[in-house]
């Protein structure tokens, strides 16, 4: 969301930029027709006309980017903003220069940069500007009717000649104006656009936080009923069983599969009492304390009695004894999700590998899967989406971030240089840790 927020804001100022140079555009040729037939200056007017050519094909190139383009980063604003100073100093350079009266423009897209882009493309922006303007109280084509003027006002007893003190000092005063309002610009409006851009940062997250907790209190809300409503078939289905592993005790082949069954069975009604029993609970009434090393072998047993069947590596090291944290049945059930999803994915077999320390946790989870594609890994994590088609319910790897996220953690997937899928689990320990004991648990 924070990323399509991004380059929508960067199309608009693209597209403010656009119009800000067709009014620009105007001014330009009404400036050039109104020295060259007014004011009978004598321009160079083949590179000015064709300087300024070139700023319409520049919008016309901005234009097709506004109609076509899908995004557009600050990068390519910026390639913009430069393109325009450039243009802007040519222009100058061939109507004298420093001493031109629209010299001042050059802060127009200074302005832009210090509101709609990071900080050092802003300090970029400005340094190159100074380094325009001051490049051009050396190199420049001198405007004809100000010499004229210099000159008639000369015969006046008026010293203001080129090389003259005060005409001198007048154009130093300029040039210094423009490069102290280039820095107070480049300071002040661009950490005011700052403010502004993490304000609206800040309000999308708010927004979004929001959103997840209407999901999670409607979720939640499913679940309890749903637990209720699966509580008469799973009562029922216990009875059935109990009922078929009598009869078939003197069949060893259906007895112990039936066994297995009614554990399954077991477990389930013990999901659903856990679900009804601990809605709108806070994690501190149900947390208990346990070391890390102790609670990862923990949630692995209890995972393995689920799915006996799947092969599990394992490879647990860290600092021991083990720092003691606090967790509630949540956590534990984020990563059996992942250990499900892995399973699911290569049911033959998987690997876990933790390590940690007082300050933090890291497992990763991988399986030999055929691995994702980059969209499904894009999309992963989100509400409702899964590639187990009929089989999931897109709910487990959202879940499980949510979890993680409540607990100050991270979830990131990638594809495994030597094929599979590989979970990462980044999880602080600060929330949890109540102390480093220096006795096993």
């Amino acid at each position: 969301m924070n990323r399509i927020k991004t380059f929508s804001a960067t199309i608009s100022n693209l597209n403010r930029l656009f119009w800000l140079r067709n009014v620009a555009i105007i001014g330009q040729w009404v400036a050039l027709a109104a020295a060259q037939y007014k004011f009978e200056m004598h321009l160079q007017m083949l590179p000015l006309v064709t300087t300024i050519c070139i700023l319409m094909l520049l919008n016309v190139f901005t234009f097709w980017r506004l109609t076509h383009a899908k995004r557009i980063n600050d990068g390519e604003l910026l390639m913009q903003l430069l393109a325009d100073i450039a243009i802007l100093t040519v222009l100058l350079y061939y109507s004298g220069g420093y001493t031109n009266p629209f010299v001042w423009m050059y802060l127009l897209p200074l302005t832009i940069a210090a509101v709609a882009l990071p900080w050092t493309y802003t300090w970029g922006i400005t340094a190159l500007s100074i380094a325009s303007y001051s490049l051009l109280t050396f190199y420049y084509r001198p405007l004809s009717l100000m010499q004229m003027d210099i000159a008639e006002m000369s015969l006046h007893g008026v010293c203001i000649a080129p090389g003259g003190k005060g005409f001198s000092l007048h154009l130093m005063g300029m040039w210094f104006g423009f490069v102290l309002s280039a820095c107070i610009i480049a300071y002040f409006v661009a950490r005011m656009g700052h403010t502004l851009r993490e304000y609206d940062r800040l309000i999308a997250k708010a927004r979004e936080d929001a959103l997840e907790s209407e999901r999670l209190f409607a979720l939640g809300t499913l679940a309890t009923a749903a637990a209720h409503e699966l509580g008469t078939p799973l009562a029922t289905m216990a009875i059935i069983t109990g009922e078929l592993m009598d009869s078939s005790r003197e069949q060893p082949s259906l007895s112990e599969p039936l066994a297995l069954l009614r554990k399954q069975i077991y477990r389930c009604k013990e999901i659903l009492t856990s679900i009804t029993s601990s809605a709108g609970q806070q994690r501190i009434e149900d947390a208990e304390a346990i070391s890390v090393s102790d609670f990862l072998q923990r949630t692995i047993d209890r995972w393995r009695d689920i799915r006996p069947e799947v092969l599990i590596d394992l490879e647990l090291g860290g600092i021991q004894p083990s720092p003691v944290i606090t967790v509630d049945r949540t956590l534990g059930q984020a990563l059996n999700n992942l250990l499900d999803n892995a399973a699911d994915a290569s049911p033959q077999r998987i690997a876990l590998a933790a390590d940690w320390d007082e300050a933090r946790l890291d497992i990763s989870i991988r399986d030999f899967g055929s691995g994702l594609s980059p969209e499904e890994i894009v999309n992963a994590g989100t509400l409702f989406f899964t590639t187990k088609q009929e089989n999931g319910l897109g709910l487990g790897l959202y879940l499980t971030r949510l979890i993680l996220e409540r607990f100050g953690g991270t979830l990131s997937l990638a594809n495994h240089a030597q094929g599979g899928v590989e979970a990462n689990v980044h999880l602080p320990l600060n929330q949890l840790l109540i102390k480093a004991e220096h006795d096993c648990i």
